[in-house]
């Protein structure tokens, strides 16, 4: 339950969730928390969407964010997530720091990242659990350079608690995808050569004014 941490800042923010910074009071341990603002749900839905986080919770990579635990917080009714905290940042602020600085990653970190997410990527599939929604911002890192596939199936969750669909440029998204056609575990493949080549160039494969 949210009594039991500590906020110690925000991290994020989304149009539907805002990540905290939180210390766990128990034990002094740092963790991210994720609020996701999930509508009017039903108890039934509800526990479909603990369900998911559950699943996300037995899956044990090193590449891969570990889930700790998840509950509802009774006053707002927004899903809180508690999850491993990546202290490096995510792959996207560091693609932006790159720019301002005119450089870019080298051949040898960009396959030191890459190798990483792929190992991370395999250990869902092998799960039978398509990602759906790998970008650049939700690939973490660790100060030690090791990198760790977050946000797992949690746009999943959030769309089951919303009426609206999640809106956003779809740089990363296969065709099928955001023509809300039919997708399995190939629609991250995709994905995964998006966030390749802008690790390389530092800019989506993808740009353009409209869909």
């Amino acid at each position: 339950m949210t009594e039991n941490f500590t906020i110690l800042k925000k991290l994020g923010e989304g149009a539907f969730s805002s990540v905290y910074s939180v210390k766990r009071k128990s034990d002094g341990a740092h963790y991210a928390m994720k609020k996701v603002k999930m509508g009017k749900l039903s108890e039934k839905e509800k526990q479909n969407a603990l369900n998911e986080i559950r699943i996300l919770a037995s899956i044990n990579h090193p590449n891969v964010v570990g889930y700790k635990e998840a509950f509802f917080e009774n006053s707002q009714g927004n899903l809180c997530i508690v999850m491993e905290c990546a202290d490096g940042g995510d792959l996207l602020q560091t693609i932006e720091k790159l720019k301002k600085t005119r450089t870019k990653l080298s051949e040898k970190q960009v396959w030191h990242y890459f190798v990483q997410i792929v190992r991370g990527l395999g250990a869902l599939h092998e799960m039978k659990c398509v990602h759906r929604d790998i970008k650049c911002a939700n690939i973490f890192l660790t100060k030690d350079g090791v990198v760790k596939l977050g946000d797992l199936n949690v746009s999943k969750v959030n769309k089951k608690g919303l009426m609206q669909t999640q809106t956003g440029t779809p740089y990363y998204a296969s065709p099928e995808v955001w023509k809300d056609k039919p997708y399995d575990n190939r629609s991250d493949i995709w994905s995964l050569g998006c966030v390749l080549y802008e690790m390389i160039t530092l800019l989506p494969p993808f740009r353009a004014t409209s869909m």
